[in-house]
């Protein structure tokens, strides 16, 4: 069960941290606005499906995808490519991510970036903020209502943009109940690992217009991007298929559906 471990781990370390959170949070309110990850997904949604390309350098379910993997290279080839959106996985035990990728990342590219992670903590927050992120993900398989509630506001209140992943129509209800503007919906269980592309389609007519609608996880080629902007999302968030792509540019460039 791939989750429960990946969430085991990060509650486990966050358990530990010993730092001052409000010395943390004032550190983050002072920073410079961020890049506004949700106005850029409303204002692409409008002319086209909207890309969010995702670096990562290797999964639990796939091992190794990209070797020796540039961040600032790949990210600069996605935004050539027409991304709306970089998401930049941070995790280092499972994911082979890091800090320093998103980072590199952002500083090669005029895009918004997400920190891809598994928040459990304020200091998870607090951090992406203050490593440059525009925007946090919190997975609401892996919150309490009250975590769920906390960390988005807390999200909120240092400037992120916050995108609610979410798996079925509990999950989506309590997104909404915080007030989540950007939500997600994972293709991929967390559990087994596995793509059910059907449960996008299932999911998508309960989200409003108002929210940014996200598909993510199992998003191969243009078939499937035209399936899912069809059936009225907003963005989809690719990881696999274009980090592994020869070419990273015409992989993101081939996902645009007008």
């Amino acid at each position: 069960m791939y989750l429960d471990k990946i969430i085991q781990s990060h509650r486990e370390s966050a358990s530990h941290d010993q730092r001052n959170l409000d010395d943390l949070v004032e550190q983050a309110r002072v920073l410079p606005a961020a890049r506004g990850f949700g106005e850029r997904l409303v204002r692409d949604s409008r002319n086209q499906l909207c890309v969010i390309a995702e670096i990562k350098r290797k999964s639990p379910s796939k091992g190794v995808l990209h070797e020796g993997l540039d961040a600032a290279r790949i990210a600069a080839m996605y935004e050539q490519g027409g991304a709306s959106c970089l998401s930049v996985l941070t995790d280092a035990l499972f994911f082979g991510g890091s800090v320093e990728d998103l980072q590199s990342a952002r500083a090669n590219t005029a895009l918004p970036v997400i920190r891809k992670d598994f928040t459990v903590s304020e200091y998870d927050v607090v951090d992406a903020r203050l490593m440059g992120a525009d925007c946090v993900l919190l997975i609401a398989a892996a919150l309490s209502d009250d975590e769920l509630a906390r960390f988005f506001d807390l999200a909120t209140h240092i400037g992120l943009d916050v995108l609610v992943e979410t798996h079925d129509e509990n999950e989506l209800e309590r997104a909404l109940n915080i007030g989540a503007s950007i939500v997600g919906v994972n293709q991929r269980d967390l559990i087994t690992f596995e793509v059910d592309h059907a449960r996008a389609e299932r999911m998508v007519a309960l989200i409003p217009p108002t929210v940014v609608r996200v598909a993510e996880s199992g998003v191969r080629d243009l078939h499937d991007a035209r399936r899912l902007r069809d059936a009225g999302y907003d963005a989809v968030l690719v990881g696999e298929s274009i980090v592994t792509a020869i070419d990273p540019t015409a992989a993101v460039r081939d996902l645009m559906v007008v």
